[in-house]
């Protein structure tokens, strides 16, 4: 397995949380990709290639999209047929909750998140905005996903090559993610994770106005192509077999 670790201008507890996920996966090897976060990360950095990650630096700051989708080609030339869970670097993932949603990926086979319970101390925006994209979210696609925000999720090898076509650069890649998995008619798995936040989560580079409409973008695109397709089809006449005696078999791939 990779543990994809995207950063951008990290903090001093990445190479700490390189060994916990050593330790915690031993048969893992951690990736980090950071986001152009120029010469001041050098140190950290090197710190965290010094404890057994791999450090892929990209010059110019792109966004947290182009990272991801950065550590999955590398996992997938560089390692192939390994899956890939995905951590992020701000403290916020305990590391039994990232074992747990790992294997849970193992075991179904599926795209797997862990999703926060938004319970305690939570920042009220966070709360705040969980909430407004989780309905959102159901509206657009009927689909129920409890947190469509979460950074820690797990991807089985499958879906690598796919993850690199969903289109997004910055914090609305991982929404589109979700949109274009609903869309396949994907199993989407969840498993319930703490929610811990450091310091009312003031590491965070996510911009409440700009990256929030990045984010709230591709759900209006997506529910009104949905309301497109079944006003273009309301018309239609019925079709000559309505049911089938063999229910069509599931499929792990979106």
């Amino acid at each position: 397995m990779i543990v994809l670790v995207p950063v951008y201008r990290p903090k001093d507890r990445l190479p700490r949380l390189v060994d916990d996920l050593a330790a915690a996966l031993p048969a893992a090897h951690v990736v980090v990709v950071d986001d152009g976060s120029g010469p001041t990360a050098a140190e950290v950095l090197a710190a965290a290639r010094d404890r057994g990650a791999t450090v892929l630096r990209r010059r110019i700051n792109r966004g947290k999209g182009i990272v991801l989708k950065t550590g999955f080609r590398y996992a997938a030339i560089h390692h192939p047929g390994r899956d890939v869970v995905c951590v992020d670097a701000d403290g916020q993932h305990l590391i039994p909750d990232v074992v747990r949603v790992a294997d849970r990926m193992r075991d179904t086979g599926t795209l797997t998140l862990g999703v926060r319970r938004f319970d305690g101390e939570v920042p009220l925006r966070s709360r705040f905005g969980n909430a407004a994209t989780r309905a959102a979210f159901h509206l657009a696609t009927g689909r129920r996903v409890e947190d469509t925000q979460t950074g820690l999720r797990a991807y089985p090898a499958a879906l690598l090559g796919w993850l690199g076509t969903v289109p997004g650069e910055r914090f609305e890649y991982e929404m589109n993610v979700l949109l274009h998995a609903a869309r396949a008619g994907g199993p989407i798995t969840q498993v319930g994770i703490a929610t811990r936040y450091q310091a009312g989560n003031a590491s965070s580079h996510f911009s409440s106005l700009t990256d929030s409409a990045r984010i709230y973008r591709p759900l209006v695109r997506f529910a009104a192509a949905r309301l497109f397709a079944a006003d273009r089809h309301s018309g239609d006449p019925a079709p000559d077999v309505v049911t089938s005696s063999h229910p069509r078999p599931a499929t792990r791939t979106p």
